[in-house]
């Protein structure tokens, strides 16, 4: 699928990760892996390691002294797609996912004309790494409340790895991608890409 190029689509990676940067993480190198896929379908992207940043707890928009969600909100907002990579703690995702999600509720409030979320629009991909059972449960779960928000989920939107259960292999351990794994990837990446532009081209609410 290729985009009109008048209208380029771009993509944030917003990295759940509990290590700040510059540690290696297995959830940053799926998110750029995930980009590496979107790229090729001519969407640009970043990555965010939402740790690094000083994201105060909060369901507003703005929870003023210093908080830094603004910034990375603004980013979201600038986005066609958004991407959220998680670990996997205890079979649940990050506390730091679980920050995102309650900043993000505030969008349920911040509506255009039409009393659709400023979201409302944008794709978003899951991915999920972890030494654990839990992938298909935190999917579950963090597609729901993007979709709550406004987010739309594109078909078969999701990528992840278990390692062994109680193992101690990372997926940034590994000596190559799984193929099931870089499957998903190019799978989730390409469908996300199209809705992306059919959106983009056709708002939702705008007849055309």
């Amino acid at each position: 699928m290729t985009t009109d190029p008048k209208t380029p689509l771009t993509a944030l990676a917003l990295v759940c990760t509990l290590k700040p940067a510059p540690q290696e993480s297995s959830s940053e190198l799926l998110a750029s892996q995930i980009l590496a896929e979107l790229a090729k379908h001519e969407v640009s992207g970043t990555t965010l390691r939402v740790v690094d940043f000083d994201v105060r707890p909060g369901v507003l928009t703005d929870m003023g002294g210093g908080d830094e969600w603004p910034s990375i909100r603004s980013r979201i907002l600038g986005a066609d797609i958004l991407v959220l990579v998680t670990p996997t703690w205890m079979g649940h995702p990050a506390s730091v996912a679980n920050q995102v999600l309650e900043r993000l509720d505030a969008e349920l409030s911040e509506t255009d004309a039409g009393g659709r979320p400023d979201v409302a629009g944008k794709v978003a991909i899951v991915g999920v790494v972890g030494n654990e059972d839990g992938a298909h449960q935190i999917v579950a779960e963090l597609f729901q409340a993007l979709n709550d928000v406004g987010f739309t989920v594109a078909s078969q939107g999701s990528t992840y790895w278990n390692g062994e259960a109680m193992g101690k292999v990372d997926y940034k351990d590994l000596p190559k991608t799984p193929k099931a794994v870089a499957s998903a990837t190019k799978m989730a990446a390409a469908n996300a890409a199209h809705l992306a532009g059919l959106l983009s081209a056709n708002p939702f609410g705008v007849k055309s």
